[in-house]
């Protein structure tokens, strides 16, 4: 694993934290659809993964016992230059794909899908330049 390079902002370190029920399930789920790597031992509660290349965004897993309830207010969006094959990646690894017909807005066509617990993300594809 490269050097750890974090993913800063204008007064700190920025991590993105999904709250899961099963760290260990979500954390192989989460590492081969971003092609991260865990981040040291994982303690009860928290688990991280980081870029492979040691560039980026923390993604930091914390078990919960509380149920998710409505739709996420935040969530990642993966963008990618082909939508049919990267939906069908990521739902071989385990995410549901919650929407039957793909979005298109301003071009960007992207379909909305979940991950095993529920917690919901966009994988897009960008309009044609």
């Amino acid at each position: 694993m490269a050097d750890r390079e974090v993913q800063r902002y204008s007064h700190g370190e920025l991590a993105i934290v999904v709250d899961v029920s099963d760290l260990e399930r979500s954390a192989e789920f989460w590492s081969q659809v971003l092609g991260y790597d865990r981040a040291g031992g994982a303690s009860a509660t928290y688990l991280s993964l980081i870029p492979g290349d040691g560039r980026g965004c923390e993604v930091l897993l914390q078990r919960t016992d509380d149920r998710k309830a409505g739709k996420n207010r935040l969530h990642l969006d993966l963008r990618t230059p082909d939508l049919s094959a990267e939906v069908s990646r990521v739902r071989a690894l385990g995410a549901t794909q919650v929407t039957e017909e793909p979005i298109v807005e301003f071009g960007w066509v992207w379909h909305v899908l979940a991950d095993p617990d529920g917690n919901e993300f966009c994988v897009l594809q960008p309009p044609v330049r």
